[in-house]
């Protein structure tokens, strides 16, 4: 469903100029109650504003596969697999622009979904849990008011964000990302074999561009979210290790990216699909 290899995204109409401005860029917390009435509003904004940039935050890494592997790659995917198959998403940070990297003008620019998730039940690193709470996640608030997976699948199915060719996905070393969205949309556990994980990746979501992949072709970039987004003078617009505000950041940082470094356009053939960390068995990409 994707396009064909060696079409660009382009943009070079107008270069993305966005000012880190909170009036410009609103960040909308959802919770269980207004879950229905958000996602109403969604529908009509990706209508237009069909670059989505997404990050979550979940509990951390609390397991190692083990057994044979055949090569590092398969290991990753083993470790990623085994942890999202036992924790719980927490949250969920989506933002949406245009094919210019504007936000959209009449309402919130993000979304963050909160999800039900009991601190006294479920598994979580210690170590995560804490960055969390002091990042101000409200663990008693995600246990009373928080979304229900199930509910939230249902309506991102009909919303017009997955299954679509026109949707673009925009993200930061997102295998554990896609792989808790993938769980939640499935209902079920991540695949055994990584080619079929990325098989339903692709199915949901056709056209995806990992900045932490994207990096491997700018001089001068590197580390993690908030490094990159410092070294391009990219301010953050909320808390850090928030989903929405991640998400937002995200965005931001990609369209400049690809004003900078790309000449306004990234080629498919090149970069759609790839997660950095993280590659199909039969392509044999390195990550250092």
């Amino acid at each position: 469903m994707s396009e064909e290899n060696g079409s660009t995204e382009s943009g070079k109409e107008q270069s993305a100029n966005l000012p880190p401005d909170d009036k410009t860029y609103q960040i909308k917390d959802v919770w269980a109650d207004n879950l229905e009435e958000e996602f109403k509003v969604i529908r009509l904004v990706v209508q237009k504003y069909n670059w989505v940039a997404m990050d979550t935050e979940f509990p951390g890494v609390v397991a190692r596969p083990v057994g044979e592997f055949r090569d590092s790659n398969d290991f990753q995917y083993r470790m990623l697999k085994c942890n999202v198959d036992l924790l719980r998403i927490i949250q969920l940070g989506i933002t949406f622009f245009d094919d210019k990297g504007n936000p959209p003008v009449d309402c919130n620019s993000t979304w963050q979904f909160n999800f039900k998730f009991e601190i006294n039940k479920d598994m979580y690193a210690q170590e995560s849990i804490m960055l969390l709470q002091n990042s101000g996640i409200q663990f008693q608030k995600h246990f009373t008011d928080g979304i229900n997976p199930l509910h939230f699948a249902e309506l991102l199915m009909t919303s017009g964000l997955v299954l679509m060719d026109n949707i673009r996905w925009l993200s930061f070393h997102s295998g554990y990302d896609f792989g808790y969205l993938l769980k939640v949309l499935t209902n079920d556990e991540l695949p055994i074999d990584i080619n079929e994980f990325f098989e339903l990746l692709k199915l949901f979501f056709p056209t995806i561009y990992d900045i932490k992949y994207l990096i491997r072709n700018c001089q001068f970039l590197g580390g993690g979210l908030q490094d990159v987004a410092e070294q391009l003078s990219i301010p953050r617009i909320g808390q850090q290790h928030q989903a929405g505000s991640d998400s937002l950041l995200t965005g931001m940082l990609f369209f400049k990216m690809r004003e900078l470094f790309f000449d306004g356009s990234i080629d498919n053939s090149k970069f759609n699909g790839i997660l950095y960390g993280l590659a199909p068995s039969e392509l044999n990409y390195s990550f250092q």
